[in-house]
């Protein structure tokens, strides 16, 4: 043999030694089969075990899953140490929200240069004072989330709705804003949302169901009295029903909603008179869903009873029904989002072929306007409105190449001006180096599907690799927005997409009924029709799509996978829903019965063997997958950790190629990842990581 022929052997070898090397420190899950039997079925799962929380052997497991993964972004950290300094140099360390009014007082959210946590700023004309700092809340803790906080109607109190643990079960606390010294008052296991009563010492809030952690319960609470004799004001027994509360702009009424995927009743109680009783609105009717403004002439209801896309009614009292009339009628072209209502005028958010509009009703001239908008695609919603008596509306509008600003419209006159606009720190960004557009594809039977890109103009499209993202559950629609870290991406020649799939409202109300239930493989099979259409018509490279997506949307992500993995170069799954039968016929794991109005009753035949044909981690199955990076967090409330952890054992088990697979359980997290904009940062630059270095990109 040759020198030359040795060092090519030896190197082979080396090579050889090398990947299984790698491939041995990938982490092998015990199997231990259970089976599991319903409609005289049975599916056998080798790691159910999984669900057993804080036992040794998951905690074992997930620390090697763990560790994996970061040995293999340990390569990475060049890469992702640019993209954070890539973030930095775009947005201002000590960037700021628009200023807002709440209770007559104006206040401004804003970052600290070197803070993870933001500090609230009560500004007074020229004059400044902190009001609330979440830096100082979240010290010493590994996670913090503020969820709410309120100040009393006399501006005298602060109520704080806070998350010290990941799994959104909020402690509330008080405040006097004279002196900063808290009440002895503590109210736990709550959702977090505070709505005070008028006489400025009762509360309202939510309480959650310990096991299923739905929000079932409104208590109120009257401030130096023991929480434990809080006064049950309305409890929700059918587990389909959720509950929240909200108060009328008027601030004359507390409303409690009772709502499920298909049908909803409203609560109300006098705000002035928060002892008394919630009197019901409207009953619930199945299938009936509606939501009640309150005006001093009476009620404005958004009501889809014989409206699929909404329509607005006018009822001057709770209890005369039959005076009822059509304030706004139904049009299929146009769905209703929602209504708020002020002395003079009804403003609704609207959307019309896909995009989002701002309807202005004035009651003086019946007189109807929108607010218009020029870019193809964009977003719009309203501000914070919280003054009845007001003349003007704050907005705001961004695009997927404009940053955000917030504007003030003037409803007498038509005239708009901008309140406050969000500037990038980098001088050197102009958003027309960007363009964006809509174009539709064309699903397997026929209907057409809209999907929103954006792209650095210049950029060769037809050899870009694409990130397309997508959701498509509960009616969710994703707003086309702009993200200054997405920059990194389209920087470096990547188009971005956004497919509005059905299981979305984008185009109305029927979009949504086509995605889900019976219907839900619409969702899926539209996503791969969108990522085909944008490969073969030449709007990005077919060969270097990636497909990104959490929760609901991590179920798409691992049904688009097992669908047609050919498809995809990776996947990015965060927090994903993929266990699906499993999950859904276990009512003891959070939030599972009221998700039958979603996705069915497995316990009935014909809904088991549907989601059986797409559930992502039943249908894994010997073959090559694409390189994937799966996140979660072991709080998570929503999608237990369990899901994740299991799918990814079952792919190691199944996949026939070597890939990339990765698993991230943040130990301290739960749904949304990690707390302060360090950690959402980081996490947002391990996943462009991620899809930059299998593009062969290490700058």
């Amino acid at each position: 043999m040759t020198n030359f022929f040795k060092v090519v052997f030896l190197s082979s070898l080396y090579l050889i030694f090398v990947k299984s090397t790698l491939m041995a420190q990938e982490p092998v899950a015990p199997i231990i089969p259970k089976q599991l039997s319903i409609h005289q079925h049975v599916r056998t799962d080798d790691y159910f075990w999984m669900n057993e929380r804080d036992s040794k052997s998951v905690l074992d497991h997930l620390a090697k899953e763990n560790d994996y993964t970061q040995a293999y972004f340990q390569k990475l950290k060049p890469l992702q140490e640019t993209l954070l300094n890539e973030f930095e140099s775009r947005i201002d360390p000590n960037e700021s929200s628009a200023p807002f009014i709440l209770n007559g007082h104006t206040y401004q959210v804003r970052n600290e240069q070197g803070k993870d946590y933001v500090k609230i700023i009560q500004m007074e004309g020229s004059k400044e004072s902190l009001f609330l700092d979440e830096n100082e809340r979240a010290k010493g803790k590994s996670f913090y989330e503020l969820a709410d906080w309120a100040p009393s109607p006399d501006n005298s109190l602060l109520a704080l709705g806070e998350d010290l643990l990941g799994r959104r079960k909020y402690q509330i606390t008080f405040r006097k804003n004279k002196d900063g010294k808290f009440l002895k008052d503590k109210i736990t296991d709550t959702d977090g949302s505070i709505v005070w009563a008028n006489d400025n010492k009762t509360i309202f809030y939510v309480k959650k169901d310990v096991q299923t952690l739905r929000e079932y319960q409104i208590y109120s609470h009257v401030l130096g009295t023991d929480s434990k004799k809080d006064r049950l004001v309305y409890q929700e027994d059918d587990e389909k029903y959720s509950v929240h509360i909200s108060k009328s702009t008027s601030q004359r009424y507390i409303f409690i909603h009772c709502t499920s995927s298909t049908t909803s009743e409203t609560r109300l109680i006098d705000a002035n008179d928060p002892s008394g009783d919630a009197v019901i609105f409207w009953k619930r009717d199945k299938g009936h869903i509606y939501d009640v403004e309150h005006h001093e002439n009476g009620f404005y209801i958004l009501s889809n009873k014989d409206a699929k896309n909404g329509k607005i009614l006018f009822c001057p009292g709770n209890e005369k029904e039959k005076s009822v009339s059509e304030f706004v009628p139904h049009d299929q072209e146009r769905l209703i989002e929602s209504i708020q209502v002020f002395r003079d005028f009804l403003v609704a958010e609207v959307r019309l072929n896909g995009l989002r509009k701002i309807e202005v009703i004035r009651f003086d001239t019946k007189e109807r306007s929108y607010i218009e908008f020029s870019e193809e695609t964009y977003f719009t919603g309203l501000g914070h409105n919280d003054d009845y008596n007001a003349t003007t509306l704050f907005y705001s509008y961004n695009s997927l190449t404009t940053p955000s600003s917030v504007f003030r419209y003037d409803v007498r006159t038509g005239e708009r001006s901008v309140w406050f606009r969000n500037e990038l720190k980098d001088k050197n960004f102009k958003s027309e180096n960007y363009e964006s557009k809509r174009i539709w594809a064309t699903a397997n039977d026929g209907t057409k599907i809209p999907v929103c890109l954006v792209y650095k103009k210049g950029t060769d499209l037809s050899k870009a690799p694409c990130l397309l993202y997508g959701y498509g559950s509960y009616g969710y629609t994703l707003p086309d927005v702009f993200r200054a870290t997405r920059l990194s991406l389209l920087d470096r020649g990547f188009v971005y997409a956004v497919a509005h799939i059905r299981g979305s409202k984008y185009m109305g109300e029927y979009w949504y009924e086509n995605g889900k239930f019976l219907k839900k493989i619409n969702t899926f099979t539209d996503f791969i029709n969108a990522a085909e259409f944008l490969g073969m018509q030449g709007y990005c490279d077919p060969e270097k799509i990636y497909a990104q997506g959490g929760s609901a949307g991590g179920l798409l992500m691992g049904a688009v996978t097992n669908m047609a993995p050919y498809l995809w170069k990776g996947i990015v799954a965060q927090v994903p829903f993929v266990d699906v039968v499993t999950t859904m016929l276990d009512e003891s794991i959070p939030l599972t019965v009221g998700e039958y109005e979603e996705w069915g009753n497995p316990n009935e035949a014909d809904y088991y063997w549907y989601m059986l044909k797409y559930s992502p981690y039943d249908n894994v199955r010997k073959m090559d997958y694409p390189a994937m990076y799966i996140t979660t967090g072991y709080h998570d409330s929503q999608v237990q950790y369990w899901e994740p952890m299991k799918w990814v054992a079952k792919l190691r088990a199944s996949r026939t190629n070597q890939n990339p697979l990765l698993f991230d359980c943040n130990m301290d997290a739960g749904h949304g990842g990690g707390s302060g904009r360090t950690q959402e940062r980081l996490e947002i630059a391990k996943e462009y990581a991620f899809i930059l270095n299998l593009e062969g990109i290490e700058k």
